[in-house]
């Protein structure tokens, strides 16, 4: 076990699942790992169809805030599905995952959403925003990802104002405010 001052408790290291990356073994990561060998082990996707630890970086009213996509899964060589996920209320966690659905690719909205935390599951159309099924059940295998994908529409999100609203509201949910509020004393943190 790592002695170093962190906000999660920190057991060590562990082999990241789908990309065989040695990564910081955290219970945060743990139910990451558990998600990823749910999609390939019982969903069918294919290691390469998951991309892991995606960044999205926004700068506001003087506030960085680089927002992590756990898993974006692709199907046809279309990015399908954007998986978020985070302890707690997934209720709390809808936004943030639809923004980062919504501007994560440059040509078009990912349809599919997915907030996660590692026990329950909500699929979300990216669009409306509607909740389309519960449960980590309703995420779709991939030969129902594949027989879904000539009814989702893999349109622009319009530029401009609503994306820049987007990017706010990941700003806002992901930042995070640590060691009340002062420098976060991690060591070789930026901010530290």
């Amino acid at each position: 076990m790592a002695d170093i001052p962190s906000h999660h408790f920190i057991y060590g290291t562990l082999r990241d699942y789908s990309t065989n990356e040695v990564i910081v073994d955290t219970d945060d990561e743990r139910y990451r790992q558990k998600l990823a060998r749910l999609l390939v082990e019982e969903k069918g996707y294919g290691k390469k169809e998951l991309a892991a630890r995606l960044k999205i970086e926004t700068l506001f009213a003087k506030s960085f805030v680089v927002s992590t996509i756990d898993l974006v899964v692709s199907v046809l060589d279309k990015r399908l599905m954007v998986i978020r996920y985070g302890p707690g209320s997934l209720v709390t966690r809808e936004r943030p995952a639809l923004a980062a659905a919504r501007v994560l690719d440059s040509e078009y909205v990912i349809p599919l959403t997915v907030v996660t935390n590692g026990e329950d599951a909500e699929l979300l159309d990216t669009r409306s925003g509607k909740v389309l099924a519960c449960g980590l059940a309703a995420i779709p295998t991939r030969a129902q990802a594949v027989a879904m994908m000539h009814d989702l529409e893999f349109l622009p999100l319009a530029l401009g104002p609503q994306r820049q609203m987007e990017l706010r509201i990941l700003n806002a949910y992901d930042q995070e405010v640590c060691c009340v509020g002062g420098p976060c004393a991690l060591p070789h943190a930026p901010e530290g």
